[in-house]
């Protein structure tokens, strides 16, 4: 990278704040405590890559331990290739080069492909084999017709468009083919939308705590992501007064927000304050994602109607987001975006610049099983009752401490763990060969450490050892939940 050209850095101050409480039990190993941390860190993507560290005298009294310390934690970093420094110049983040990072790291979103490590981060199932098997046979016949063509398809192939279509028709969102427009999964969608209606210094108003990729993507766009709490109140999270005042106050170029079985806390919008967000996008002109992702996938209550029904059903200021993902399977790459045919043709114009279509053979798949999608996603629906109880069930005797939720769909627990500990745990865990997402990840300036997003995709085989191996870590944080150290340390 050359540094004339970005210089991107972070203070000491800032620094301690973003580490958190870090330090272990008795304040023994601190410089493989702090290695730990940082490590964490940037594979988590909470500190960005090519970031200009502290140097080690600023950090060392910043955290007020020696510089000893500190120079131990920077020559481990550069070691293992998560630092790279120029001598008189400083040092920068970084990922390292090769396969290192793969089933070795913590990080929620990397590939685990060692048998012995359970992923308790990544909440995705395995593909419905027998329905993807159909869906795959048929689409090699199909795809004889499309051989003949080129195969680019801007805005996505019209039986997958017509697919589509007439599922949202089915939830009680009249939509006709032209109102969609077929993506390479949710994350392309998010990114398009972002190009289409934003630019960099914008603000884009997003819950709080949110989907990890979509602040990713909002910060990549350079746009500033203004969050909105989710409030305590099971039945009603959202605070549609605070989301209206914050839209007032902060004029933002968009809003995300994921009203079914919100990622990660599981909560369902309820109807008025649907009809409520919709009101606001019209009266503000503000235009709003909806993230639909996990709209399948209701376990305890009827499913949603969409968000655009309510109002909106031109699409032209909520553009609804859609995934096979989480019903289907996350190896194959679609997702669509509702909104109205003339959004739809500027987003085909945008891109070129990022693409020239999705694949004609993952498309035709995804139209076969787009027909399926109720016979699947019930199949589904009685995996994850099955496997959300039996979690929840488990972690409750083991852990009686924590409070643990019953969502009423979607893929993962959110759970209180009663102290600001989150990225310790995720560390300790990660020790005994278990994977976390820990808290801060769905979050803004190192939020939610008294939080960790648990998966209840794991299989059911693999949950007792998951389950005890977090016993041992939690058991190895010692006095740290309770102490006055981490508390001070995570209001700071």
């Amino acid at each position: 990278m050359d540094r004339d050209v970005l210089e991107r850095r972070i203070g000491p101050r800032s620094f301690a704040r973003l580490l958190g409480p870090w330090r272990p039990p008795g304040g023994r190993g601190l410089a493989s405590a702090l290695t730990e941390r940082v490590r964490l860190l940037v594979l988590d993507g909470r500190l960005p890559l090519d970031t200009r560290v502290p140097a080690e005298r600023e950090l060392a009294a910043a955290l007020d331990v020696s510089r000893t310390t500190v120079a131990g934690a920077y020559d481990a970093l550069r070691a293992a290739g998560f630092l790279h420094s120029r001598r008189g110049a400083g040092s920068w983040t970084r990922i390292p080069a090769g396969p290192a990072v793969g089933a070795d790291s913590p990080s929620p979103f990397s590939p685990v492909t060692d048998e012995h490590l359970v992923d308790l981060a990544t909440a995705a199932l395995p593909s419905p084999s027998d329905a993807l098997r159909r869906a795959a046979a048929a689409a090699l016949t199909d795809l004889d017709g499309h051989l003949g063509g080129h195969g680019y398809t801007l805005a996505g192939l019209p039986v997958l468009r017509a697919a589509v279509a007439r599922r949202f028709t089915d939830r009680g969102l009249p939509t006709t083919p032209d109102q969609i427009l077929v993506t390479s999964g949710a994350q392309h969608a998010i990114a398009l939308l972002l190009a289409l209606f934003t630019g960099p210094g914008d603000r884009v108003v997003v819950e709080h705590p949110t989907y990890p990729n979509a602040l990713d993507a909002i910060r990549g766009r350079g746009c500033r992501p203004v969050p909105v709490p989710l409030g305590p109140d099971a039945e009603r999270p959202w605070d549609l007064d605070q989301l209206t005042a914050t839209v007032r106050d902060t004029a933002p170029a968009l809003a995300y927000l994921i009203p079914d079985f919100q990622n990660p806390t599981g909560a369902l919008m309820d109807t008025a304050t649907r009809a409520g967000v919709v009101e606001l996008a019209r009266r503000t002109r503000t235009p709003l994602i909806v993230d639909e992702t996990l709209a399948e996938l209701p376990l305890d209550v009827p499913g949603p109607v969409p968000v655009a029904a309510h109002g909106a059903e031109d699409g032209s200021l909520v553009m609804t987001v859609g995934s096979a993902s989480k019903v289907f399977w996350g190896g194959l790459r679609i997702g669509w975006i509702r909104a109205s045919p003339s959004v739809v043709r500027r987003l085909a114009a945008l891109r070129p610049s990022i693409d020239l279509g999705g694949a004609v053979l993952d498309q035709l798949v995804a139209a076969r099983l787009v027909d399926e999608v109720d016979a699947v996603a019930d199949e589904r629906r009685e995996t994850l009752r099955t496997r959300r109880d039996d979690l929840r069930a488990q972690l409750t005797a083991a852990f009686p401490e924590w409070r643990v939720p019953r969502p009423s769909g979607g893929l993962s627990l959110w759970v209180d763990l009663g102290a600001p500990v989150s990225s310790l745990l995720a560390g300790a865990a990660r020790r005994q060969d278990v994977l976390l997402a820990a808290g801060p990840r769905f979050g803004l300036d190192g939020a939610f450490e008294r939080h960790l997003r648990l998966p209840y995709t794991v299989r059911p085989d693999r949950v007792p050892t998951a389950v005890e191996r977090l016993v041992v870590a939690w058991r190895t944080l010692g006095s740290v939940p309770h102490s006055a150290e981490a508390e001070r340390i995570a209001v700071a």
